[in-house]
Order: C-alpha cells, then sequence, then structure tokens
C-alpha cells in the first residue's frame, strides 16, 4: 500500500480546490439569504449571483443573459433537449433531432424519450475507430425539419475530441441550432461558444474543481427554450427554484480558476498522459489505445487490455493505492459493454479490459512511475490467474 492516494479519476469528479471552497464558506452562513428577497441578505446573494453570471459568461465569451445555472451537465442537456424540442412545434417547424451514438446518457436517454413518447424523429450519427463524428453523416443526416443537433465536445470514456466547430458551422449553414455537452472540456480547452458556433452549451461544476449539485446551461439569445422546469421566475424565466448561490459562487470560482491555469496545466498534464500512452502498450502485451491518440483531451490516457477484466485490475490498482475507473459499463461479464466502446466497433472480449486513467491538478511524474511499476505486473498477474 502506498500511504498517498494516487486519484487517477478527474474525468469522473475532482476535489473542491481550497480557493473555490473558501470563496463558497460566506454564503452558507453570513450571507445565507434567497437571492429572491428584497431585504439586504437577498440582496447580497442576488448580487453573488449576478457577480458569477457576470464571470460565467466572460469564460464563455457570451452575454450574462445567456448563462442558466442548473443542478448538474445532465440538468443541462435534458434542458436544452427538451427545451429546444418542445418549442419547436410552436414555430411550425418539425419534429427531427440529430445526436451521436456516443453522447452521455443525459443527451441519448432524452432524445430518445422525445422519440418515444412525444412523437420526435430521431437520427443517431454513428463514429469511426476513434469515436469521431464524420461531417459528412451529418450533412447527410440533416433534414428540411431538422430542429437540433447535439454533439458532445469530448468523449468522456475514450477522451475524443469532436470537430466541433466544424460540425457546428454545418448546422449554422442549415439554420439549425447546435447543442454541445462540454461538460469534460473546462481547464483542458479554451471555451470561446462563438469560435466553437453553438447555440448551447453544459457544463458541470464538479468536473473543473468544484462543488457537485450545480452546472451551467448556455443557451444563445433568440434560442427557443420552454422551460422543463417550472414555478417561479427564476433565472430569466427558464428554470424554477431558488437559486443555490453557494454553489453558483463555487462554480464560477472554480471556472475562472480553471481558465487561469490553463495555459500552464494542460502541457504538464499532457506530457504525463503521454507518457502512459507511450510506454503501457510496451510494457503490457495486447494493449491498445482507446479513443483518438492526438485529438484527445490532454489530460485523458484510455486503453484495451486483451484477455482481462477490468474489475479485478480496479481492484488491484485500489490496494496500491491507485483510484482509477473503467470509463464504461463493462465491469463484468454480466453487464453489457460500454455503448461507446461498441460504437467504435470494439467487440465485447476488449471491452471488458477498458481501463480509464484521468490525470488532474494533483498528478506528478512520480506517480506515473508508480502506475508504470504496478500496472504491468497486475494486469500478468490477474491475465495467469483467468488462463
Amino acid at each position: 500500500m502506498t500511504h498517498r492516494i494516487i486519484y487517477l479519476d478527474h474525468s469522473a469528479t475532482t476535489p473542491v480546490s481550497a480557493s473555490v471552497l473558501a470563496a463558497m464558506m460566506p454564503y452558507f452562513s453570513e450571507h445565507f439569504g434567497n437571492a429572491s428577497g428584497i431585504y439586504s441578505q437577498g440582496r447580497r446573494a442576488k448580487q453573488a449571483l449576478e457577480e458569477a453570471r457576470a464571470t460565467v459568461a466572460s469564460v464563455l465569451h457570451c452575454h450574462d443573459d445567456e448563462i442558466i445555472f442548473t443542478s448538474c451537465g445532465s440538468e443541462s442537456d435534458n434542458m436544452v433537449l427538451r427545451g429546444v424540442a418542445w418549442t419547436a412545434p410552436q414555430t411550425g417547424r418539425r419534429r427531427h433531432l440529430i445526436i451521436s451514438v456516443v453522447e452521455h446518457k443525459a443527451v441519448i436517454v432524452t432524445a430518445r424519450q422525445l422519440a418515444q413518447l412525444f412523437d420526435f424523429d430521431l437520427t443517431i450519427l454513428p463514429v469511426d475507430g476513434y469515436g469521431r463524428v464524420d461531417p459528412d453523416a451529418l450533412r447527410q443526416a440533416i433534414r428540411p425539419d431538422t430542429i437540433l443537433i447535439s454533439i458532445m465536445a469530448a468523449n468522456n470514456e475514450v477522451g475524443t475530441l469532436q470537430p466541433i466547430a466544424e460540425l457546428s458551422a454545418i448546422a449554422r449553414d442549415h439554420g439549425i441550432p447546435f447543442h454541445t455537452d462540454a461538460v469534460q472540456t473546462p481547464g483542458h480547452l479554451p471555451i470561446d461558444v462563438d469560435a466553437w458556433g453553438v447555440d448551447a452549451l453544459a457544463l458541470s461544476g464538479h468536473k473543473f474543481y468544484g462543488p457537485k449539485g450545480v452546472g451551467v446551461a448556455y443557451v444563445r439569445r433568440g434560442l427557443g427554450l420552454l422551460p422543463a422546469q417550472t414555478g417561479g421566475g427564476h433565472e430569466g424565466k427558464r428554470r424554477a427554484g431558488t437559486e443555490n448561490v453557494a454553489g453558483i459562487v463555487g462554480l464560477a470560482t472554480a471556472l475562472q480558476e480553471a481558465d487561469e491555469l490553463r495555459p500552464q496545466e494542460v502541457p504538464r498534464l499532457q506530457a504525463l498522459r503521454d507518457r502512459l500512452l507511450a510506454a503501457l502498450p510496451d510494457l503490457i502485451p495486447n494493449t491498445r489505445i482507446s479513443g483518438h491518440p492526438q485529438q484527445r483531451l490532454p489530460h485523458h490516457a484510455s486503453f484495451l487490455f486483451a484477455d482481462i477484466e477490468i474489475q479485478g485490475v480496479l481492484m488491484g490498482l485500489d490496494m496500491a493505492g491507485i483510484a482509477a475507473s473503467s470509463g464504461s459499463a463493462c465491469t463484468s461479464a454480466a453487464q453489457a459493454p460500454s455503448a461507446v466502446l461498441t460504437a467504435m466497433g470494439v467487440d465485447a472480449s476488449a471491452a471488458a479490459g477498458h481501463l480509464r486513467l484521468s490525470l488532474g491538478r494533483s498528478t506528478t511524474a512520480a506517480d506515473i512511475d508508480t502506475v508504470l511499476d504496478v500496472l504491468p505486473p497486475l494486469v500478468a498477474r490477474l491475465r495467469l490467474i483467468s488462463t
């Protein structure tokens, strides 16, 4: 056992940074007011809420009133897909949605529900062996009645980056709103909604050293959005419910911090990640990289180990003080393989041996040394046992 836990699952969640926690604390006690109140405590909370909105808008390069605070990235995805879909029939447009097969479940399940229960048509685009959408496939899928296209910016399981600017340009040429789940990108990619050409975007605070339970939906001015959560007039009448001021302050602080640290963190993490990508296929026979070798998140390394189930590897790593994940639902023979890996053409046997190592601010070169020392003999031992 190591004395220090080596945490390599930052794509799942991140710790709250010290500066974020410090920024949040006053809003649990001293400035606890409801942001809708007209008294001083309420006005102070409202001020913090709008300052946070301005901070987020500044990082995303958009207008303050285009930012809606939610409970998480999944809610943001749900809000946009349902809100745009439910608005479309009122504008005279038809009922066709386009997503990709590697989307987060927040998008896939919502889109399928719209198709099954609300009579929308749904096209699910395939991906190549790296998990990327072919722009020509998008062009061919667009119909006169297409109301929304949703393609994620970066895949959480294999780290592949989509050509968002190219895909959104195709949508814009046809006058179709374009949404992206960008939950994995803050701190790793510069996010500029105009440069990306997106009309809606989802973020989640806990993916970039902010708190859990708070997210962002960016919705471009003029995009029709029927509220999925109704009640009071919160968030510009687009999302009812008393705002989580402490969480929102934390999210805005974390997003600004991630953006400021990005120029120094990305090269550092990419160098550490590249060591893993280069070394592990050589150290562990019958191993290959999953996802795109270059067009991938800078902190994300993922692998397919043949002739093994990853659950044993994860348990062995945990016993050695290393926290990692499979990056998929395939953790035992009793479970279906990852839909993402299946869509990429990975067979069920290979998908069972999928490992995701996602690095973060705490990751050091010594941590990578430890992984390279621990993982190869662990895989070899487990393969020997399983034969």
